[in-house]
């Protein structure tokens, strides 16, 4: 399969590399924060995570089953695993109804107001990889 072009301008532009399944790199160049992470991923405004995925929130009512429960997401999949599923689900698995979160070239049926804007920022993508890095149960 080969890289879409936007995916490798993004990568180039961040300083980030690929390998053939993970963006191993942060897209900040340093460590996200596990709470804010958590924050994201349990808040239906932002990172609407809950809408697909279940998981440890027991707070959270109406969870999805769509997507794969993210109990244990940090025993099964690497830092850059979970980075690039965030980042670009597409490049991952070409049939995920995953959003990209972070890419924003390439996308069909994007509203105008949100064209050219990433569903989360960097510090907010590598936020959320280090509360899911987190998930070892």
């Amino acid at each position: 399969m080969r890289l879409p072009a936007a995916m490798v301008a993004v990568c180039c532009i961040v300083g980030v590399s690929l390998a053939d399944d993970a963006m191993p790199d942060s897209l900040t160049g340093a460590k996200g924060d596990p709470a804010r992470g958590r924050a994201i991923v349990a808040n239906r405004q932002v990172g609407l995570c809950l809408l697909c995925h279940s998981g440890p929130f027991p707070e959270e009512r109406f969870q999805g089953n769509l997507a794969p429960d993210l109990k244990g997401t940090g025993s099964r999949l690497s830092e850059g695993q979970l980075r690039l599923k965030i980042v670009d689900p597409g490049r991952v698995n070409p049939a995920s109804v995953m959003p990209a979160y972070h890419r924003t070239e390439g996308l069909a049926r994007v509203a105008p107001a949100y064209r050219g804007k990433p569903v989360l920022s960097a510090e907010q993508i590598e936020d959320v990889v280090a509360f899911l890095m987190t998930l070892r149960d």
